[in-house]
């Protein structure tokens, strides 16, 4: 029986450190291809190029065992286009990161990196995404070890259809994570939090006196339930988040059938 054939992908581009890591996570449990931006395509959400051609080039990571491409589309470009066209088989496996920065809360919405593992679900593949929870300059060892134990637990035990794992791994050293296994107090099952932020839009004038805005601003402080994602990670805690694409507000709809747009006479 061949190997597991793991897909990665990523929305901080090719070249990006957390890529890197999570390909040596990777390569003990099987054969690793990579399609990834060839820029850094953060917060691109689920976008997919219509207008555009999507051009490939091979990319050498120096990693043995790696084969690794760049894309000019989005990360869910990236996965779509593999899957259905680049890769010689279909994957056992799709991740996605490891992302330089959490993505909880409204993040979920606007990641790419989430992006990617949500477009391997939709193509009927257990998939992942994994951040660390620090912009400049993480630590991915722990974050590469935790990356490990829970990939070998999906290739074992799958996934349910349309489900994928969100995993945001604190920025603590080796030895306050939970690196030796997964029943270990320092994973937690949460649930996807509203943590959000508030935006601000700077607004400057370029050198020829043209105005430009730049979006920016910071986390919002709010308090929600310890077993929310955001809290988790606050706590030191590895957070595993199962997250599916239906949108639908179920219990809405019965209040929804009631506005006088659904009454027949």
């Amino acid at each position: 029986m061949s190997a597991p054939l793991i897909l990665i992908s990523n929305d901080d581009g090719i070249q990006a450190a957390g890529l890197r890591a999570l390909c040596e996570a990777m390569l003990p449990l099987g054969e690793v291809v990579v399609m990834a931006p060839e820029v850094e395509r953060s917060a691109a959400g689920h976008a997919i190029t219509l207008s555009d051609p999507l051009r490939v080039n091979e990319v050498d990571l120096g990693l043995s065992g790696v084969t690794a491409y760049a894309c000019s589309g989005t990360p869910a470009d990236c996965v779509k286009l593999a899957v259905l066209s680049v890769l010689p088989r279909r994957p056992s496996l799709v991740v996605s990161g490891i992302n330089h920065g959490s993505n909880t809360g409204i993040n979920v919405i606007y990641s790419g990196t989430i992006s990617a593992a949500t477009e391997g679900t939709i193509l009927g593949i257990p998939s992942a995404a994994f951040s660390v929870a620090r912009w400049t300059n993480p630590e991915f060892g722990p974050a590469k070890a935790i990356s490990y134990q829970v990939a070998q637990r999906i290739l074992v035990q799958g996934l349910p259809e349309g489900t994928l794992l969100n995993v945001n791994i604190p920025d603590l050293p080796a030895e306050e994570l939970p690196v030796g296994s997964l029943e270990g107090r320092g994973y937690a099952l949460t649930v996807h939090g509203k943590a959000d932020w508030q935006d601000r839009f700077d607004r400057r004038v370029d050198p020829q006196e043209r105005v430009y805005y730049w979006l920016a601003g910071r986390k919002r402080e709010r308090q929600e339930p310890p077993n929310t994602d955001e809290e988790t990670l606050k706590a030191g805690k590895v957070s595993i988040t199962p997250l599916h694409y239906d949108l639908t507000h179920h219990s809405y709809l019965t209040d929804l059938a009631k506005w006088d747009l659904f009454r027949t006479n």
